[in-house]
């Protein structure tokens, strides 16, 4: 952990916080997190890769971590994300790259793969995979799904508000480490959905809680209930489905309740994404949950670099 770097970067007007590991000569990997997730997520991803002769370069997405936020959280949106992407590797002078994504992080990917088909080695997606709109439809769930709940202007900030900043994040690592869908009862917050003595889960140490509930208490839940839970539409129009034609490589926790949002397994699992994504396979982690990176990393590292490894040659420029 010493030997990663910290650097912030001038990006579109703001200061963004990058972590960054292993040689400029190597061959790129950038990491996008999810939420309630920050580059420190991707720590042990980060030294395997540059362990492996890779250079591994995590940001904090704006208005998360380290970085700066908007001026305006409330209208960021995805478009800015996937600019301050393609940014920080023009910045970086970094022409080709793998890109490995988790969760929302998937949606900041997708569109710049699209954009940006001639930086594309490969790309490697976490517990979710690429959904044009158009592709993926989802059936109802009820008013208390947490994403409907967090969607909804001020009710996240009037829930979160009565505790404090690292009880928040505790709550909702323990809620996403489940395998059922975080869905709270009529007359119930999702916060609620924690009973206070729950534990962590066990591959999460008060020490990694410390230092995600100190940078969520830098940056506040401004940015983040913004991007993705209130500018999902900002996706674009659902009827452009392009494809993607970079080798991808699909790794899912078995237990991740996302896999139970209806439609999302058959969609996953189906032949249906081959039609967007012909060249990318899927492999089942067992037991894992939906922060498999983080609760296997040593599976879930070997996974990622034999896929690295196998498609080197398309990292060079």
């Amino acid at each position: 952990m010493d030997k990663i770097e910290h650097k912030f970067l001038q990006i579109n007007g703001l200061k963004l916080h990058v972590a960054e590991i292993g040689s400029e000569s190597s061959p790129a990997v950038i990491f996008l997190h999810g939420f309630p997730e920050i580059w420190y997520t991707w720590r042990h991803q980060m030294i395997a890769v540059a362990n492996a002769g890779f250079r591994a370069i995590a940001p904090d997405f704006r208005g998360y971590g380290l970085s700066d936020p908007p001026a305006e959280p409330e209208k960021a949106t995805f478009t800015d994300f996937v600019n301050d992407i393609a940014s920080i590797l023009d910045f970086l002078a970094i022409s080709k790259v793998f890109v490995v994504a988790k969760d929302f992080g998937t949606m900041v990917a997708y569109p710049f793969v699209l954009h940006h088909p001639e930086k594309i080695a490969g790309i490697v997606t976490i517990n979710m995979t690429f959904m044009p709109p158009a592709a993926f439809k989802s059936h109802p769930l009820p008013e208390g799904f947490y994403v409907t709940r967090w969607r909804e202007p001020g009710r996240a900030e009037a829930d979160f508000g009565r505790l404090d900043v690292k009880t928040v994040v505790r709550n909702i690592y323990i809620l996403f480490s489940q395998s059922e869908i975080p869905i709270a009862n009529e007359n119930q917050e999702i916060m609620d959905l924690v009973k206070p003595l729950t534990p962590l889960p066990s591959w999460m140490t008060e020490e990694d809680l410390a230092i995600y509930g100190d940078l969520y208490e830098k940056s506040g839940f401004q940015t983040p209930l913004q991007v993705p839970y209130r500018s999902y539409m900002s996706l674009g129009p659902a009827e452009e489905v392009p494809k993607v034609e970079a080798p991808m490589l699909v790794i899912l926790g078995e237990d991740d309740y996302a896999l139970k949002v209806p439609g999302m397994h058959e969609y996953i699992t189906s032949g249906d994404v081959k039609k967007y994504i012909p060249n990318m396979e899927a492999i089942h982690v067992p037991h894992g949950t939906h922060f498999v990176h983080e609760q296997f990393p040593d599976k879930v590292n070997q996974l990622i670099l034999t896929f690295l490894d196998s498609n080197k040659h398309h990292s060079k420029v």
